[in-house]
């Protein structure tokens, strides 16, 4: 029979999981059984890079952290090894785990959690391919100001034809 001690401590890591899955924007579940120790480091660097916490944990424990949670939906892909990858963008962790598990035939995307649904693979796929916040801001702040370089020509234009009809 387990300890007090040892109970005590599962406890805090469960705590410790509920709380990284509950404050993520995203969560990423991957296999990662069979990466090299070069590989594995290399993409810890990048995940760390890119602001996401990555951790493997006993599946027991994720279940427990899970239960009772709108996050419960993942108990169903909790089979073999879980490392789990949790960020506060929605994009870093499947853009970074997906890329890898293209580069790494050891690492495998198992599922993912994003605005209150369970994403499966081709959903953590699909999270990837969405530009970053940075990228989204980028995007509309070109737009913004071709519209308004455009109004500007337009009124520079009605104004020179004001001005030669004069």
């Amino acid at each position: 029979m387990p300890s007090q001690k040892i109970l005590e401590e599962k406890k805090g890591i469960v705590a410790g999981i509920k709380d990284d899955l509950t404050n993520s924007k995203a969560t990423v579940i991957v296999d990662g059984i069979g990466l090299t120790v070069e590989e594995d480091t290399a993409l810890r660097v990048a995940l760390r890079q890119a602001g996401v916490k990555y951790a493997v944990h006993k599946n027991t424990l994720i279940t427990k952290a899970v239960e009772g949670t709108e996050l419960e939906g993942l108990k169903d892909y909790l089979k073999g090894p879980s490392a789990i990858a949790t960020a506060s963008d929605y994009t870093a962790a499947a853009k970074v785990l997906t890329e890898y598990a293209k580069k790494y035939k050891n690492l495998t995307v198992k599922c993912g959690f994003c605005e209150g649904q369970v994403l499966d693979p081709a959903g953590v796929e699909r999270l990837s391919n969405i530009p970053s916040r940075e990228g989204l801001l980028s995007m509309l702040l070109s737009a913004l100001t071709g519209n308004l370089r455009g109004f500007a020509v337009a009124v520079k234009a009605v104004a020179e034809k004001k001005e030669q009809g004069a």
